[in-house]
């Protein structure tokens, strides 16, 4: 199982990019799949999943809500995260993860994932 992220870059605030997370080795669409970020000095935090097999839930955290978007293309086994109005505050490493089993609640602690790509910077200046 491998996951390989890309599209991270040096944006000015309010401007968008996507991130792509390719899956090989295994069936995107049947597992739980998530991006996280690390800021430097800061914990990896969850800003987006969506469950697989078949049922469609998608949860964000409140500091992306109305901003993010996480999508998949099962056929590609590629998922992706739509940023739009970037902050400097989503300075981070993004990381992208996947896992057979959902997490216990919500977007789910890194732990719960057992597979994750290497990550990918995004820089927003002000």
């Amino acid at each position: 199982v491998q996951l390989q992220a890309s599209g991270g870059g040096l944006v000015q605030a309010g401007g968008s990019l996507r991130l792509s997370c390719a899956g090989s080795g295994f069936t995107l669409g049947n597992f739980a799949f998530a991006w996280f970020r690390q800021a430097p000095g800061k914990e990896r935090e969850g800003v987006a999943y969506s469950s697989g097999g078949g049922r469609t839930t998608i949860v964000y955290s409140d500091s992306v809500k109305g901003r993010f978007s996480i999508s998949r293309d099962d056929d590609g086994n590629t998922a992706y995260l739509q940023m739009n109005n970037l902050k400097p505050e989503d300075t981070a490493e993004y990381y992208c993860a996947a896992d057979p089993r959902p997490p216990r609640y919500n977007l789910g602690n890194p732990y719960e994932y057992d597979y994750w790509g290497q990550g990918t910077l995004v820089t927003v200046s002000s």
